[in-house]
C-alpha cells in the first residue's frame, strides 16, 4: 500500500523520538520514499544523522539554514507529501497546530499541507488528560486530523498509564489502511455497534462481559478510512474514537437497542460488533445491595435481540453480525446467520490465542450469504476491518465474493 508514497514525517521532542526511527526504517521497506523534519527539540533525543542514515534523504531542522533545493523547502515539502505523520506528537505541537502558530520549520509545513496528517501523541498521562490538551484534540478532531492512540503503560517518567506512543507496527498498519480502501465506500452510510453492553443490578454492580470494543471500533474507523459517514454506538469501552466517526453512547442493551433502530433505516451498511448481553436482572435495586453471608438467586429476563430485529426488518441494508463462539465455531455461525437473516456474518473461537476479547489480533471466518466463506489468518483487528470493507464493496458491486 505504501509502494511509491511519499511520506513526510515530524519528529518532536519526546522520549518516544527514538521509535520514530523503526518507523522510518518500516516505510522504506515498504517501498516509500521519506522526508524527516525535526524540531530543535528532537534533535537532543535522536541526531539528524540517524534519521539521515536510514531515510536516504535529507534531514530538515530549521528554517534558515541553507536550502538543499531550490525552492522554498517547507512549501515543496507540503506539496509533495501524500501524507503527513508526526510521531511523537508532544502536547506542544498540538497546541500549535490547534492555534495555528508556525514558528518553526514543522509547525509551517503542517500549516502549508493538503495531505492527510495523522498524530501518534506522546505525553506524560497527566499532560493528555490535561483540559486544555483535550481542547486542542477535539479541535484537531474536527478537522478530520487522523490519531494514533495513545496507548497505556508503563512511561519514561515513572508512572503508568495512557499517554505511550503507539508501536511503529500499528502507526505503520493505520498509513496503509489510508491508502488501501481509499474511496470506496464514499457516500455510504454505515452504523457500527461496538464494546459490550452492561446490565445494572443496582446503583454499583453490573452484569457485563470481556468485551474492549476494539474490533468495533477498527471497524469504524476502516470504514471512516474508506470515505463512508460512519456512526458508532457504543457500549462502554475504554477507547479513542476514530477520527471523522460520530459516536452515540449507551450502557445497556435496550439503550443500544432503541439507537440503533432510531436510525436504522437510513443506513446502508449496518455492522453488529458489540458484545450485546443476552439477559438483564428482572429486578433493578434503587439501592445498593447488602452481603447477607447467603446464597444469592437471581432472576434473569431477556433482552431485546438487536440483531434478529434488524433482520427482520432490513429493506436495502447490508447487514453484518458477529458470533463470539467457543465450540461447533462454523456450525453455530452458519446457523446464527440463517436465524438472523445476515448478510454476512463474522465468526470467531474466543478461546483461541491471539483472537477473541482484549487483544489487538483476532482469527476469523467471514460467512456469505451465498454460502461461501473466507478463513483469514491471525492478524490484527484493523487488518481484518479493512478485508471487511474490501469484501463488502465486492458483493455491493456485484462482483461475487472473493475466494
Amino acid at each position: 500500500m505504501l509502494e511509491g508514497k511519499r511520506i513526510l514525517l515530524g519528529v518532536t521532542g519526546g522520549i518516544a523520538a527514538y521509535k520514530s526511527v523503526e518507523i522510518v526504517s518500516r516505510l522504506r521497506k515498504s517501498g516509500a520514499e521519506v522526508d524527516v523534519v525535526m524540531t530543535d527539540s528532537a534533535t537532543e533525543f535522536v541526531s539528524p544523522l540517524t534519521f539521515r542514515s536510514i531515510s536516504a534523504r535529507p534531514v530538515y531542522t530549521k528554517m534558515f539554514t541553507e536550502p538543499k533545493t531550490w525552492d522554498i523547502e517547507h512549501i515543496s515539502l507540503a506539496q509533495r507529501a501524500d501524507a503527513v505523520l508526526v510521531a511523537p506528537a508532544t502536547a506542544n505541537i498540538l497546541a500549535k497546530m490547534a492555534l495555528g502558530i508556525a514558528d518553526d520549520f514543522l509547525s509551517t509545513v503542517l500549516l502549508a499541507v493538503n495531505a492527510p496528517i495523522l498524530l501518534a501523541p506522546a505525553m506524560n498521562h497527566a499532560m493528555y488528560h490535561h483540559p486544555a490538551t483535550q481542547k486542542n484534540l477535539e479541535i484537531l478532531k474536527g478537522r478530520r486530523v487522523h490519531f494514533i492512540g495513545p496507548d497505556q503503560g508503563f512511561q519514561a517518567c515513572g508512572t503508568e498509564g495512557d499517554g505511550r506512543m503507539s508501536e511503529p507496527a500499528e502507526i505503520i498498519a493505520y498509513l496503509e489502511g489510508l491508502f488501501e480502501n481509499k474511496g470506496i465506500m464514499k457516500g455510504q452510510k454505515v452504523l457500527v455497534t461496538a464494546g459490550g453492553t452492561r446490565e445494572p443490578l443496582d446503583p454499583v454492580r453490573y452484569i457485563g462481559n470481556f468485551s474492549s470494543g476494539k474490533m468495533g471500533y477498527a471497524v469504524a474507523q476502516a470504514f471512516a478510512e474508506a470515505g463512508a459517514q460512519v456512526t458508532l454506538v457504543s457500549a462502554p469501552a475504554d477507547l479513542s474514537v476514530p477520527t471523522g466517526v460520530k459516536v452515540l453512547r449507551v450502557i445497556t442493551a435496550e439503550d443500544m437497542y432503541r439507537e440503533v433502530l432510531k436510525i436504522y433505516e437510513e443506513q446502508d451498511i449496518v455492522i453488529k460488533a458489540a458484545a450485546v448481553a443476552d439477559y438483564r436482572p428482572a429486578i433493578l435495586n434503587k439501592q445498593k445491595m447488602k452481603k447477607k453471608g447467603e446464597s444469592l438467586i437471581l432472576e434473569l429476563v431477556p433482552n431485546p435481540d438487536i440483531l434478529a430485529a434488524l433482520g427482520k426488518g432490513k429493506r436495502h441494508q447490508f447487514l453484518v453480525g458477529f458470533a463470539a463462539e467457543t465450540e461447533n465455531i462454523l456450525k453455530n455461525g452458519l446457523g446464527k446467520m440463517k436465524k438472523k437473516n445476515t448478510d454476512m456474518l463474522v465468526v470467531n473461537d474466543v478461546t483461541a490465542s491471539g483472537a477473541g476479547f482484549g487483544t489487538d489480533t483476532n482469527i476469523v471466518s467471514f460467512l456469505f450469504k451465498d454460502g461461501k466463506r473466507k478463513d483469514l489468518p491471525i492478524m490484527s483487528k484493523h487488518q481484518i476491518a479493512r478485508q471487511m470493507v474490501q469484501e463488502i464493496a465486492i458483493l455491493q458491486n456485484g462482483a461475487g465474493t472473493k475466494e
